[in-house]
């Protein structure tokens, strides 16, 4: 269903993938990735720059909502 469909798309979802390290928080909140480092990861893995600016921030705003719905559950 939201599966990558291109290498470009992959090679983003990889570099999603290793940038657990990068998230920029708050007490209680995550706000995002450090997009410096993402982007100059993404370079050193040979992500196209462009793709890699046009994915990102929308994956991220998932991320960054799922990671907090989480956080303020009970449970969480």
């Amino acid at each position: 269903m939201n599966r990558p469909e291109t290498p470009e798309g992959w090679q983003v979802w990889d570099l999603v993938g290793r940038l657990g390290g990068q998230l920029r928080v708050l007490p209680g909140a995550v706000i995002g990735w450090d997009m410096l480092s993402a982007l100059a990861l993404g370079d050193a893995l040979g992500v196209p720059p462009l793709v890699t600016a046009e994915l990102l921030p929308v994956i991220e705003a998932v991320m960054v909502a799922k990671l907090n719905e989480q956080m303020e559950r009970p449970d969480g």
